[in-house]
């Protein structure tokens, strides 16, 4: 839901989010973002029939947004590749169950959806787009209570 926030909203959803945590927690925001060097040209294809309302920025947007509402950045991740993967496959599956879904909806919804996300999987093949989890602490006394290294994290 993170793309649908929009950079104007930024500050209120870690304030938000800040101010439900309980202090020494932790916060995943897992979001798609537009890489910084990319330029748009207009509305694309996404915009104007698949999610008119999303407003993808880049991870350095974010991350200054959550760390001005008081978050700690602990570790980025970016899951562009798998993301590619992950839409290849779900075409392959829509394309496979192509008449079960054009029953359940209509050949246009049907068209609109695959063009949609083969486009998304090229976006994130080409680095054009891309899928971060980023885990934000709410520090106590300035103590995270996170484990030292990512390795740790895995053993706590």
């Amino acid at each position: 839901m993170f793309e649908h926030v929009g950079e104007e909203l930024l500050p209120e959803y870690f304030s938000r989010a800040w101010d439900l945590l309980q202090p020494g927690s932790v916060f995943l925001n897992h979001a798609i973002a537009y890489s910084a060097t990319y330029h748009r040209r207009g509305p694309s294809f996404t915009d104007r029939y698949v999610f008119p309302d999303a407003d993808l920025v880049p991870i350095h947007a974010s991350l200054r947004a959550a760390e001005l509402s008081g978050f700690e950045v602990r570790d980025v991740e970016s899951l562009r590749e798998h993301y590619a993967l992950t839409l290849h496959h779900w075409v392959q599956r829509l394309e496979a169950h192509a008449d079960q879904a054009r029953t359940l909806t209509d050949d246009t919804t049907y068209r609109l959806w695959r063009l949609y996300m083969a486009g998304a999987a090229h976006g994130f093949q080409n680095g054009r787009l891309n899928v971060y989890q980023t885990l934000l602490a709410k520090p106590q006394q300035g103590k995270s209570g996170m484990p030292l290294t990512r390795a740790d994290w895995y053993h706590v």
